[in-house]
């Protein structure tokens, strides 16, 4: 990894799979990431496409039956490089460190100082029996007693390590409860950050009393409570309206502003890739398929599947237009049930002979924009196209070979399924 660039965040190789009792399941498969300092990240797809386990993988929090069996996950951090060198090794290149070789509780003092993360559904992520403000001041202090951590100079302040003892002693006396005051005065300014009107009352609420954009908002507050270089923000608008989803981006957009600090952004709505990201990465079936700028993946798409969500995006121009979804459904992540082909050749409109192998991720124009699709360096033809019957039965396909029988039968005119170019003569 002697040429690493100067990115914050690079996961390489990264392979996630769940052992359940139907089979095992690749939920994140062979991916390859980078994050630069700084910027937004944004991960698209349909539910079901790995994003989420993506996030957890990157948090090191995939539980059981699931685990990381392959990858490598290197964070620029000179301190934390500089820490642990001499115990580990094999894990630092640099200033650079792979989280996969530090061991579990270095890796659990990195969550809060360095990577923080908005979870889905916040009301299922606070405890309904404390308030809003007590659970916040215990995310501040948490962070301010890691003085294990090598990056715990960021924090605030460094506390002691708090034992079992401390803990007897602060339930009858006052003075040696975990959370100090300053911790909770910290609290009361992190949901003043954030937005939440008359904090000092809102403070003593629970999470119940809250609506759901302003439990949104406490949820961001808890994540930036040991200001995190990196924020994972997995569907932070979903279930919310549209007019608190506005607010919500419009918080983080400000935050990042004033922080500078790195969003990894999950979303299925590319929408919110517009308004937020810098780069885009586009996930089916555990893979990223296409990445590049928000020119690169909104104008000069190559792969049919990212035309697909476009094409299935609302037109306020075009009001009445019907949409255009994506036929078919996200496939089955089941290792004996996975074909060795393009996983969205059963549903693409340009699926060729070549799609019925397993294709390697190609530059389109620079090592910027790539795409994991055989269009990326072949136009599609018409007489190399798959049949669509062809995939009503995957016996064929399982192998990953295509038998020449089975493309001879197919008829020898065939209307196209999409067309090759759009009206500017522009492969899409």
């Amino acid at each position: 990894m002697s040429n690493v660039s100067e990115d914050i965040l690079r996961v390489h190789g990264l392979s996630t799979r769940y052992f359940t009792d139907d089979g095992q399941v690749n939920a994140v498969s062979d991916l390859d990431v980078r994050i630069e300092q700084g910027e937004v990240f944004g991960i698209v797809g349909e539910s079901g496409s790995g994003k989420s386990v993506t996030a957890r993988s990157i948090m090191g929090l995939i539980e059981s039956p699931g685990r990381i069996t392959d990858g490598e996950i290197w964070y620029r951090d000179a301190n934390l490089a500089e820490a642990v060198r001499d115990d580990q090794p094999d894990a630092v290149d640099g200033d650079q460190v792979d989280l996969q070789q530090l061991p579990e509780g270095i890796r659990r003092s990195l969550r809060g100082t360095s990577f923080s993360m908005i979870f889905q559904d916040p009301e299922s992520s606070f405890n309904p029996s404390l308030t809003v403000g007590e659970q916040l001041a215990e995310a501040v202090e948490v962070q301010r007693r890691a003085s294990a951590n090598p990056r715990s100079t960021k924090a605030r302040t460094r506390g002691s390590a708090y034992s079992l003892t401390n803990y007897a002693l602060s339930t009858v006396l006052p003075s040696r409860k975990y959370v100090s005051e300053s911790s909770r005065e910290r609290a009361v300014e992190l949901l003043e950050l954030v937005g939440i009107p008359d904090p000092v009352e809102r403070a003593e609420e629970y999470p119940h009393e809250y609506s759901g954009g302003m439990l949104q908002r406490a949820m961001i507050a808890q994540a930036l409570a040991g200001e995190p270089d990196v924020l994972v923000a997995d569907e932070p608008t979903t279930a919310l309206d549209v007019t608190i989803q506005a607010q919500i981006l419009d918080l983080l957009d400000e935050l990042q502003t004033q922080t500078e600090m790195t969003i990894l952004l999950i979303t299925h709505n590319l929408g919110v890739i517009a308004r937020m990201c810098d780069r885009v990465g586009v996930m089916y079936a555990g893979e990223i398929v296409e990445r590049g700028t928000l020119e690169d993946i909104f104008d000069d798409h190559v792969h049919p599947y990212t035309r697909g969500l476009l094409g299935s995006i609302p037109d306020i121009e075009r009001a009445g237009q019907r949409l255009q979804p994506i036929p078919g459904n996200v496939p089955s992540l089941l290792d004996h049930e996975m074909a060795n082909r393009c996983y969205f050749a059963d549903r693409c409109p340009k699926a060729m002979e070549a799609c019925l192998s397993h294709p390697p991720e190609l530059d389109v124009d620079d090592e910027h924009h790539a795409v994991r699709c055989v269009l990326a360096e072949t136009e599609y033809e018409e007489s190399r196209a798959v049949p669509d019957e062809y995939f009503e039965d995957d016996g064929p396909v399982t192998d990953g070979r295509v038998d020449p029988a089975d493309l001879e039968e197919r008829p020898a005119e065939q209307e196209p399924t999409a067309a090759v170019e759009d009206g500017g003569g522009e492969r899409r």
